[in-house]
């Protein structure tokens, strides 16, 4: 029997202040997505090619060194909008890749997707449903969802008592 076996290339590109915050609204305080269970599904059986991890602000030398090390992938601080770097990066791999997979539901991303998709490139959206651009979740190939049960809580973790007033 013949069996057809398609190969694509493969780069995710996370708006991590995007990710968290839509976590943070929709789960709840100290929920993280969890790479781990997350990027094995949206994958699919595709090998990862790139992995740029956005963050406006710092990024801590542990989770740098994770990113690097466990994803083969690159963190990327910015002073301000990450939106700016992703689109960037975006634009810049397209030409050497088959799939990107933006994580984030931020609708400022369409005119990245009109862009990537006029261009060849299949675009596939991780996010929060709850919290995403529907317009950005029509526009995708694909959609891969976040769901709490995706997420890790970070506040349980920690040895100590969290006090909210």
């Amino acid at each position: 029997m013949y069996r057809l076996n398609i190969s694509q290339t493969v780069a995710i590109l996370m708006d991590s202040n995007n990710i968290n915050i839509s976590i943070l609204n929709h789960y709840g305080f100290g929920y993280f997505m969890d790479m781990d269970k997350v990027f094995p599904r949206m994958l699919g059986g595709r090998s990862l090619s790139k992995f740029y991890y956005f963050k406006e602000g710092d990024i801590s030398d542990k989770l740098k060194t994770r990113i690097k090390h466990k994803f083969y992938g690159v963190a990327i601080e910015s002073k301000k909008n990450a939106d700016i770097y992703l689109t960037i990066h975006a634009v810049q791999i397209a030409p050497k890749i088959d799939t990107i997979i933006i994580a984030s539901g931020d609708g400022d991303y369409i005119p990245l997707v009109e862009h990537l998709k006029a261009n060849g490139v299949r675009v596939e959206i991780c996010c929060v449903e709850a919290t995403a651009s529907k317009q950005l979740l029509d526009m995708a190939d694909a959609c891969h969802y976040i769901t709490k049960d995706d997420c890790f809580n970070q506040a349980k973790l920690v040895n100590h008592t969290i006090i909210t007033r």
